[in-house]
């Protein structure tokens, strides 16, 4: 009993662990990371505008807490984070250049932790680091741009 057990349990894992599955994964690893700084970065933009910082952004990133990273100009951080949450989203969406475009995320939650909401790491910043790591370590996958990339290289 105890042995065909393990058996359909090693057997659910094989199939779980195929290429396929993980590829899968891996995609909506890459979307629901890229929506949750995509989303971010639109309430950024004028209304009806594709990149039009807002003046509304400008005038938050000067002000607490936003106001509190260092050594970056607070009109220059806002450009910055607009851009970035913009493409940034959509290098990950097509798995092009997926482990940069996850570890510019995480370095840009770690800056959000740190400097402007230090409250916000459980549950919200930790799920954004952990998805983050898991492209910087996994990759893309078979379904992106990077695999195609890198198969014709090999």
């Amino acid at each position: 009993m105890l042995q065909a057990l393990t058996q359909s349990y090693d057997r659910a894992v094989a199939i779980v662990s195929g290429k396929l599955p993980e590829s899968l994964a891996l995609l909506f690893v890459r979307i629901a990371l890229a929506g949750i700084f995509w989303r971010s970065g639109r309430t950024k933009v004028e209304e009806g505008s594709l990149l039009s910082v807002s003046d509304s952004t400008l005038t938050l990133f000067n002000e607490d807490p936003f106001n509190k990273v260092p050594l970056l100009p607070s009109d220059f951080a806002a450009y910055l984070t607009t851009y970035a949450e913009h493409a940034l989203p959509i290098l990950l969406v097509f798995g092009l250049f997926t482990r940069l475009s996850a570890l510019a995320l995480l370095g840009m939650t770690m800056v959000i932790q740190i400097f402007v909401f230090p409250d916000a790491w459980w549950p919200v910043h930790s799920m954004w680091v952990a998805v983050a790591l898991v492209l910087i370590v996994r990759g893309g996958g078979r379904l992106s741009v990077d695999a195609l990339l890198t198969g014709r290289r090999a």
